[in-house]
């Protein structure tokens, strides 16, 4: 099975920037499909971006602009480039995964899309 762990979560003021890493293993097939999710105390799971496995991406229009996401094939691992940081942007972030060849749905994530799922690193945005 696969399995992924993300690091890099932790404390900015508004503004500032962050940039969290998935590391992933246990690939089964050669394509797949990785996304990041973030969920607020007492809110849903909410689907933040997704990289498809021609290497296309989507955004939901809250972070649309100010995250990057992007994946290095080479070591297996999957960032969340986030900038302009809000405090609404204040989570628990997580990757998840899908294998199989999987084309750009040209929407935000979804949780049920997804698989797999790391453990999950905080962020908090506040001043």
């Amino acid at each position: 099975a696969v399995q992924l762990a993300e690091s890099g979560g932790g404390s900015v003021q508004p503004g500032g920037s962050l940039r969290l890493s998935c590391a992933a293993s246990g690939w089964f097939y050669s394509s797949h499909c990785m996304g990041w999710f973030r969920q607020a105390p007492g809110k849903e799971r909410e689907g933040v971006a997704a990289i498809f496995s021609d290497g296309t991406t989507t955004y939901a229009d809250s972070v649309k602009g100010r995250f990057t996401i992007s994946e290095d094939k080479d070591k297996n691992t999957l960032y969340l480039q986030m900038d302009s940081l809000k405090p609404d942007d204040a989570a628990m972030y997580y990757c998840a995964a899908r294998e199989g060849y999987t084309s750009n749905w040209g929407r935000a994530p979804r949780a049920n899309d997804f698989v797999y799922w790391g453990q999950g690193t905080q962020v908090t945005v506040s001043s």
